[in-house]
């Protein structure tokens, strides 16, 4: 299995037409701040406010890899653990009960690793502000966070799963 690109933060890979290291690139800042990596070639790009594109370079985005070795504590992990994990990594910021739902673990379990992981340095809460759910949630909608205590994964938290990718 190929290693996962790892970008600095605030860029991410478009979806639609999957860039791959090698290829002619261009950004595009969406409209939550984050600049999406396409292809030069990508279709979606014909439909693109163009003053919203941007020159890119491989090397200017790629996260710089260091040499890794996690804590100790690396070894208490159990399996619900790494799922809450992965689900960060795929799906960023979100909230136990989205977690647990989509991870397939109960909810205490899911209370149980955020409470954990946080304690680890791994995940870290996150401020309330405004966020959009997610297709299969709620399409479309912007909620503002209240009842709810978000989380976000660390540099510590991407390491780690690096790694146990690296091992695998």
């Amino acid at each position: 299995m190929a290693k996962p690109i790892r970008l600095k933060k605030d860029y991410t890979l478009a979806k639609c037409c999957t860039p791959a290291i090698g290829d002619d690139i261009v950004g595009y800042y969406s409209y939550d701040n984050v600049l999406k990596v396409h292809r030069r070639d990508c279709p979606n790009l014909g439909k693109a406010e163009k003053e919203r594109l941007v020159t890119l370079k491989w090397d200017d985005i790629l996260e710089e890899r260091t040499s890794f070795t996690p804590d100790k504590n690396y070894h208490e992990l159990d399996d619900n653990d790494w799922a809450v994990l992965k689900h960060h990594l795929e799906y960023g910021v979100d909230y136990s009960l989205v977690v647990s739902r989509k991870a397939g673990i109960t909810k205490q379990a899911t209370f149980d690793s955020h409470k954990k992981l946080r304690e680890m340095g791994l995940l870290e809460r996150v401020e309330p502000r405004i966020i959009q759910y997610r297709k299969g949630i709620v399409d479309n909608k912007w909620i503002k966070h209240r009842n709810h205590t978000y989380y976000d994964l660390t540099d510590k938290g991407n390491s780690y799963l690096d790694y146990r990718r690296g091992r695998q």
